[in-house]
């Protein structure tokens, strides 16, 4: 059932006339899947996908001291990314609890573009605001300006190539640039969420219907498919990325989730959860988010009690589905330490019946180099 607050994208129209089955999503109207969210999942893996992702957020920095405020409202060091290139980091709380894990572009020499995730982009937007005040820095929500269209897969290079004015052999993994696709200007990023290479495009909402259909008639000769929420979310599971609300959390540092690095402790100036990260950092974690494989039928689910082999409690499942590529059942789980090595064997109770699992690294599908 349709939410009365629930908003459309500017491609709302484009989905209906593709037969999507949609579903509410961070207060948007989203695709869910179109025919079989399997056959989605493998046109991304084998050929390519194209996802509408309108909802995320889009936040503008802008001034002499935006570099310096990202860098004290972020764990990362924003004012070292270079013009024209990405970086994933994320926003914390005072006790180094994760407010939202975001990409951070830099688009000029004092110009960021923050995209945050669809459910937290007012808690993110807010944030900055707060921590940009009495700093030589404008913060903006854009989210207005762009409609988001991403292009994921081995076939996105030769699908997008003869569309774009720019040589996509000179565009570099987290690197952004101006360019024009089929003839609408666009911010042109090599990123994406699904372990494969692709693309992801910046594009004003007025033009997002062209540059769609644009990639949909090129992508007829490589199979290319619409895909939707549901086979994302299964693409980035197999890739071991996380998901706020699931791996990632208020409740959680980026050092329970194993996303240390992008924490700079090392950076000039203090920034916000600076102390609380330095003390996690120095004394360890007590539980950490890990793999699970299973050969079962049955795939272990979001919020399922892990268990060790004596049936005590050891952790949850916060990620869990059957993987499409690799043929069994795959999940993502914070357990005690003591239980984290890989090939440690586990089971998780799944509505009443212990499943066997064991632990594995992160990710679970790599794609070829």
């Amino acid at each position: 059932m349709q939410s009365a607050a629930s908003r459309q994208t500017p491609l709302h129209a484009e989905h209906e006339a593709l037969g999507a089955m949609f579903t509410d999503f961070a207060g948007w109207r989203m695709p869910l899947r179109y025919e079989s969210e399997l056959a989605e999942h493998k046109a991304v893996r084998q050929t390519a996908g194209l996802f509408d992702l309108s909802h995320m957020g889009e936040i503008r920095v802008t001034g002499h001291e935006a570099g310096a405020v990202l860098d004290h409202a972020l764990v990362g060091n924003a004012s070292a990314i270079k013009v024209g290139r990405a970086r994933y980091t994320m926003i914390c709380q005072d006790d180094g609890g994760v407010l939202d894990d975001l990409i951070v572009y830099r688009t000029g020499e004092h110009e960021y573009l923050v995209v945050a995730n669809a459910a937290n982009t007012a808690v993110v937007l807010a944030a900055l605001v707060e921590r940009a005040v009495n700093r030589d820095a404008l913060v903006t929500d854009a989210s207005e300006e762009y409609a988001l269209i991403a292009l994921q897969g081995p076939a996105s290079v030769a699908i997008l190539s003869g569309l774009c004015s720019i040589d996509l052999d000179g565009v570099r993994y987290y690197a952004s640039y101006p360019a024009q696709v089929a003839g609408q200007p666009v911010l042109l990023a090599r990123t994406g969420y699904t372990g494969e290479d692709g693309f992801e495009l910046f594009v004003a909402p007025e033009h997002a219907v062209a540059v769609w259909r644009a990639l949909l008639a090129a992508g007829n000769a490589h199979r290319l498919r619409p895909a939707g929420l549901g086979c994302r979310d299964t693409l980035r599971l197999e890739a071991g990325m996380p998901l706020y609300g699931n791996e990632l959390t208020t409740e959680l540092t980026p050092y329970h989730a194993g996303l240390g690095r992008v924490v700079k402790l090392d950076k000039p100036g203090d920034f916000v959860g600076r102390a609380a990260l330095a003390e996690v950092a120095e004394r360890g974690v007590d539980t950490v988010l890990v793999g699970l494989t299973s050969t079962g039928r049955r795939a272990p689910r979001h919020g399922y009690p892990v268990l060790d082999e004596q049936g005590a409690t050891v952790g949850t499942v916060t990620s869990g589905a059957p993987s499409p590529t690799l043929g069994h059942p795959v999940a993502m789980a914070y357990v005690a330490t003591a239980h984290a090595e890989p090939g440690t064997r586990l089971l998780v109770d799944v509505r009443g019946r212990q499943e066997p699992v064991e632990v594995t690294t992160l990710p679970f599908y790599q794609r070829a180099q």
